[in-house]
């Protein structure tokens, strides 16, 4: 998958997300979506993850965890914990 600009005559380029492939012995391309009407920094930051790339170098500047919930295993323990009021016992 790429991106690919396609100039037109008189109005913006079109920004088409595309895919190759072999067909008969020929390379035909296949445009899977049409990117025209997004930003420019959108655009080049799809082009960065479709290589490989990070869109975001620091995941903590950007967000942070308030509060996470027990799933799993850790939840059932947790939950028999609180019922059986063991938790209490462990925190003194």
């Amino acid at each position: 998958m790429y991106i690919e600009r396609i100039p037109n005559r008189n109005s913006s380029p079109a920004v088409l997300v595309r895919e190759s492939c072999r067909e008969d012995g020929k390379v035909r391309k296949l445009t899977l979506a049409n990117l025209s009407k997004l930003r420019l920094q959108t655009v080049d930051d799809l082009k960065i993850l479709l290589k490989g790339g990070k869109a975001v170098e620091d995941l903590e500047k950007i967000f942070k965890i308030i509060h996470s919930r027990p799933h799993g295993h850790v939840a059932a323990r947790l939950s028999s914990l609180i019922q059986l009021i063991l938790d209490t016992l462990i925190d003194s």
